[in-house]
């Protein structure tokens, strides 16, 4: 019998390599494809043997329909991500995020596939008062970010209900973890504060460092996907992927200077435009077809600070 295999589009990013990584280890075939302008090989050094590595972009349908032959399962990372940058640059974003989602959702439909995996966003819920964010609020995207991915789901809703493909759309909240890049100007807060503490900078906090957030550590998501590609209840359906806690960035500053037996104090900036002020899951749907937090948010803190030891930014 032939093994399954699988396209992680994105696949040589942050949360895409520990996808394909812990794919490769339950025994699968993997297919990556990435055009590896955030994504990086050495991501996915421990498996690059045991993977098919295809470079292309996935605004590209042809390029995607050449990755997309013979897939059973497809995990849709690929995506231009950070509010900030949307904000500097919609258009990239867009043909990006929405584009090159529908001509991943094409390719999927015309070479059967049976079920693709979309990576969405906390982002899209907005400013909106009620805390946690449940999948059936009505959205309230502050971003050009956010509604690329809000019109995600409803491509993948379409294609679910017009032609029959499996889908699922998973909305990601703050996932930290190892592999995830502190250089960019646009990274995400836990690399760049844990980066920083470890080389004795002040981290730099845009307002009043109040705003909450619910950390996800990325082994968490990945449980999450897998749930997602074998539940017979996940298709058609939208779902939160967090923890289910709050933790403001003033808190988190605090855990990490007790992991990091440091004192620093941040460096305060204006609030960027676009940016949620607080945000928390419910993780009940999830929890419906299997999802467990597996490991929380101390313990993911310490992982990843052990990760960042181990892999100094070069100097």
């Amino acid at each position: 019998m032939s093994k399954r295999l699988y396209l992680v589009t994105g696949g040589a990013g942050f949360i895409g390599s520990h996808i394909a990584t812990r794919l490769i280890r339950d025994g699968h075939r993997v297919r990556v494809l990435d055009n590896f302008s955030s994504g990086k090989l050495k991501n996915l050094s421990e498996i690059k043997d045991e993977i098919e590595i295809i470079r292309g972009d996935i605004r590209d349908a042809a390029a995607v329909r050449d990755a997309i032959g013979g897939v059973e399962i497809v995990f849709h990372e690929a995506a231009l991500g950070s509010v900030p940058r949307s904000v500097a640059d919609p258009l990239t974003t867009h043909e990006t995020n929405i584009t090159g989602t529908l001509n991943v959702l094409l390719a999927a439909r015309d070479a059967g596939v049976r079920r693709v995996v979309y990576a969405s966003s906390s982002s899209v819920y907005g400013e909106t008062p009620v805390l946690p964010k449940i999948e059936d609020m009505h959205p309230h995207p502050l971003s050009p970010y956010a509604l690329s991915k809000l019109t995600g789901e409803h491509y993948l809703s379409v294609f679910n209900k017009v032609y029959g493909l499996e889908s699922v759309s998973l909305r990601y909240f703050n996932i930290f973890g190892p592999r995830q890049d502190p250089e960019s100007e646009y990274a995400a807060v836990i690399p760049k504060f844990v980066t920083a503490l470890l080389e004795g900078r002040s981290p730099t906090i845009y307002g009043d460092g109040l705003q909450s957030r619910d950390f996800t550590y990325v082994d968490n998501v990945v449980e999450a996907n897998l749930l997602a590609s074998e539940s017979s209840a996940a298709p058609g359906g939208i779902f939160n992927v967090a923890c289910g806690g709050r933790y403001s960035l003033l808190e988190l500053l605090t855990k990490l200077n007790e992991i990091t037996g440091g004192s620093v104090r941040p460096i305060h900036e204006a609030a960027r435009s676009g940016d949620v002020r607080d945000s928390q899951a419910s993780i009940e749907a999830m929890a419906a077809i299997g999802y467990r937090v597996t490991t929380d948010f101390d313990e993911g803190l310490k992982r990843t600070v052990e990760w960042y030891r181990k892999n100094p930014r070069p100097t």
